[in-house]
């Protein structure tokens, strides 16, 4: 059996709260915005979509792998903004300041599902929480004005010392995620 999964890095609870504070401000504009709950939340480092199942063990396998050759490090949670631009918001995202460490590891990522069979993303990689999904342009200008007071707003930093694969099933109520497995990584900070 196909799942459809990928593999991501979870939020802390402190950041989720800062997040649904947020987002509670934002959604008090009335716009039209497919908002996500931050228990839905996570930083996704490679989207594999239809997975074999019995491809699992060989995914966690190679993921042990990676995992084993880093050391936990952490992530900032730092600004908003809207793809592809606040004139035209298709996404309203809260972003994550780039860190070397976070850029290698996706990079491995993608090197290690691509030897699976897994396409390789052929966008750059561009660290970000999405939020909402913009439905129409109802209140546009209202969300657009206060998303830009979040442009420097701090959320938060998290601690990463693992990665999970993650199935998502998509249901009438929207998507339900389900950690499949975490993945530790190898080397602590005093190695």
């Amino acid at each position: 059996m196909d799942l459809r999964c990928f593999i991501a890095i979870e939020l802390s609870e402190e950041v989720k709260k800062n997040i649904d504070i947020a987002v509670s401000i934002l959604r008090a504009k009335n716009a039209d915005v497919k908002w996500i709950p931050s228990e839905n939340m996570h930083l996704t480092l490679k989207f594999l979509g239809k997975t074999p199942e019995e491809l699992l063990p060989e995914i966690k396998e190679n993921l042990s792998g990676v995992a084993a050759s880093h050391r936990p490090f952490y992530i900032r949670i730092y600004g908003a903004g809207a793809f592809p631009n606040t004139r035209y918001p298709r996404v309203i995202w809260i972003g994550i300041i780039d860190s070397d460490e976070l850029k290698a590891l996706q990079e491995e990522i993608e090197e290690s599902m691509e030897a699976l069979g897994f396409k390789k993303e052929d966008r750059p990689f561009s660290p970000h929480l999405t939020v909402g999904r913009v439905r129409s342009p109802k209140g546009k200008e209202m969300l657009m004005e206060e998303l830009a007071t979040f442009k420097k707003m701090d959320f938060g930093n998290i601690e990463v010392k693992n990665i999970s694969i993650i199935k998502s099933e998509l249901k009438p109520t929207g998507a339900q995620y389900t950690i499949i497995s975490e993945v530790p990584f190898g080397r602590r900070s005093n190695d």
